[in-house]
């Protein structure tokens, strides 16, 4: 199972502390273009609106460029599937100053699934410190070898 595409900022960014798989409301053309790989999550994240859920800053190009509808927004709102017990649970969560972030996107029995974090996010020194952690072992992997 390979992903779609990868969030790789949202670890460096925030601390995740649990993990909800979601479904994701896709036009045809969207869902192809997916499945292709054209799926950007970096420098998203999913708001709750109204008892649903909703991906906002993700970009999925079009499938066919010149083949894409006219009013073909890239950026626009999706929402996401989610149950109304998980909905209600990460609304709490969000009141404790937590931020849904989507991880990974992938294929489930057909279907395009994401990944989602709720995550507290890192500070300066944090940040520095997981690059240490980063550079140690990639030193102790080149003296291994």
């Amino acid at each position: 199972m390979e992903p779609y595409s990868v969030n790789k900022k949202a670890t460096f960014d925030y601390e995740i502390l649990e993990t909800f798989v979601a479904g994701i409301e896709l036009l045809g053309h969207e869902a192809k273009s997916v499945k292709m790989g054209r799926f950007d999550l970096s420098g998203s994240h999913a708001v709750i609106r109204g008892n649903e859920a909703y991906l906002v800053g993700s970009t999925i190009h079009p499938f066919q460029v010149k083949n894409a509808p006219d009013n073909y927004d890239p950026m626009r709102t999706r929402r996401l599937l989610l149950t109304r017990k998980e909905i209600n649970h990460l609304l709490g969560k969000l009141n404790e100053g937590l931020t849904i972030v989507p991880l990974k996107s992938y294929n489930k029995r057909g279907f395009v699934k994401i990944e989602l974090g709720l995550g507290r996010g890192k500070k300066k020194a944090d940040k520095r410190e997981t690059i240490k952690k980063r550079e140690v072992e990639r030193e102790i992997r080149r003296a291994v070898s």
